[in-house]
């Protein structure tokens, strides 16, 4: 899957055995259709792609149900990569973003610097809605959105980490 690395299972059989998590992900694919967030599938996964135009980028999701576990994961993608000599200020900017969060947290690639902000819903036993759905897609693209000027800073402008973040949480 072009740019997504993800630990959890692709399409399988086990979706047969969870009614539930289909009924989640076409509510999910009409949810994003309705919402104009013109979804492409993500093939061999039950999730798909989608685009945010925020006030600072553009940034690029992966809308994804994991079927075992009735969880719904969002993913928005910095759509710029940490270099890898400065994967540790991306950290502690990272880490210090995180503190305090009140929804979802951000991740780094130390392999190959990816930046994402992962929101996630475990809907076990329960009907997922599109305002949860709702719920968890417009938080991860927002703080993507906000936190991503401070995270340039920190990669082309040589910002410290804790002045950058101090600038965007004021």
């Amino acid at each position: 899957m072009d740019e997504f690395e993800d630990r959890g299972e692709q399409n399988s059989d086990a979706a047969l055995t969870h009614p539930n998590s289909i009924r989640a992900f076409d509510t999910l694919g009409a949810f994003l259709e309705e919402d104009e967030w013109y979804p492409a599938r993500a093939e061999g996964w039950h999730g798909y792609w989608v685009h945010y135009t925020g006030s600072n980028a553009e940034i690029r999701c992966f809308a994804q149900i994991r079927v075992e576990m009735e969880v719904l994961l969002i993913y928005a993608m910095s759509p710029i990569r940490a270099p890898e000599q400065l994967r540790a200020a991306v950290a502690e900017f990272v880490t210090r973003a995180n503190y305090g969060l009140n929804i979802g947290n951000f991740e780094l690639s130390y392999e190959d610097g990816r930046v994402r902000f992962k929101t996630s819903l475990d809907f076990e036993g329960a009907d997922l809605t599109p305002n949860l759905i709702r719920n968890t897609i417009y938080p991860a693209v927002r703080t993507m959105n906000s936190y991503l000027p401070g995270l340039m800073k920190v990669m082309y402008a040589g910002a410290a980490p804790a002045a950058a973040i101090a600038e965007i949480e004021g």
